[in-house]
């Protein structure tokens, strides 16, 4: 009966461990730790990143502020090592990507999507072609890359400017093509790089309603960079300050923007209570 007793006891003691370190996958599914990246010029080193530790949680959109320069853009292409970091470790879901070889970083990138200000669409080819280009440069037969272009359209709303060509977009179109050759490849990570700053207010939301639908949806884990406050609030429960290279200031959005701790949040937070609160701005009340 001890026996028994010991086992049933170390089994239920197993279970637990299994759970805490499937929360911890969950908790940190992407993990950054002591990431530095200097640029060189031709004159200096400038330093870009500086100890850069951060989490995310599977399945959240988290948002990380900051002003032009302090270091959003390097981060974020660091996560897909479009930059190489001079030090530290970023892992998704376990995998350091930093340790990971040429031709396993190929695969890994498959799971990591990104959207960018820019768009970056090919003018020469259609949106179908447009959204299909990842999977055609992967070898993918041309059947399974019609049924995953035409399911990723629906997705995104485009299923009727499959023909159309780039040129013939709207500014909010194009990111959802932006959004849907992401997408094709099933990826669990969705870095979205200043995505809606190219965009108008109307359109800029339209793309963050895509974005939550999607993330609802798939259960696809998004980060999100921006300068914008609207897109944050409305989009996230949990961000990060970014001020000069380093991470300041992490936490839910309604603590940030009601409490901030840092300059930065303390600025954005000001600016957008003040032009949200004080009617003399309106009508050009403040040229």
């Amino acid at each position: 009966m001890l026996i028994k007793c010991q086992a049933k006891g170390e089994k239920r003691m197993t279970n637990i461990k299994d759970k805490l370190l499937d929360r911890s996958n969950v908790d940190e599914y992407i993990k950054i730790s002591g990431l530095y990246k200097t640029f060189q010029t031709k004159d200096c080193s400038l330093q870009v990143l500086k100890g850069i530790d951060l989490t995310v949680r599977k399945g959240e959109i988290f948002g990380i502020i900051g002003f032009s320069g302090a270091g959003k853009s390097t981060l974020i292409r660091c996560i897909n090592r479009l930059e190489e970091p001079d030090s530290g470790s970023i892992k998704i879901g376990g995998v350091d990507i930093l340790k990971l070889s040429k031709k396993e970083l190929l695969e890994k990138r498959k799971k990591i999507g990104m959207i960018f200000q820019t768009f970056n669409l090919f003018e020469a080819k259609n949106v179908y072609r447009n959204i299909a280009y990842p999977l055609e440069i992967s070898g993918v037969s041309k059947s399974e890359i019609k049924n995953r272009v035409l399911k990723t359209a629906e997705l995104v709303g485009l299923s009727d400017k499959l023909k159309a060509y780039p040129g013939g977009l709207s500014g909010g179109q194009k990111q959802r093509v932006g959004i849907a050759r992401a997408l094709i490849t099933k990826p669990d990570v969705l870095l979205c790089d200043e995505a809606t700053s190219a965009l108008d207010p109307k359109t800029t939301l339209q793309i963050l309603d895509l974005l939550k639908d999607i993330n609802k949806s798939t259960g696809i884990t998004i980060l999100m960079i921006t300068h914008e406050l609207d897109a944050i609030r409305y989009s996230c429960e949990r961000m990060a300050v970014l001020e000069d290279a380093q991470i300041i200031e992490v936490g839910r959005v309604r603590d940030i923007f009601n409490n901030p701790l840092s300059r930065t949040g303390s600025l954005f937070a000001r600016v957008y209570t003040e032009f949200q609160q004080i009617p003399e701005l309106e009508n050009g009340a403040g040229i």
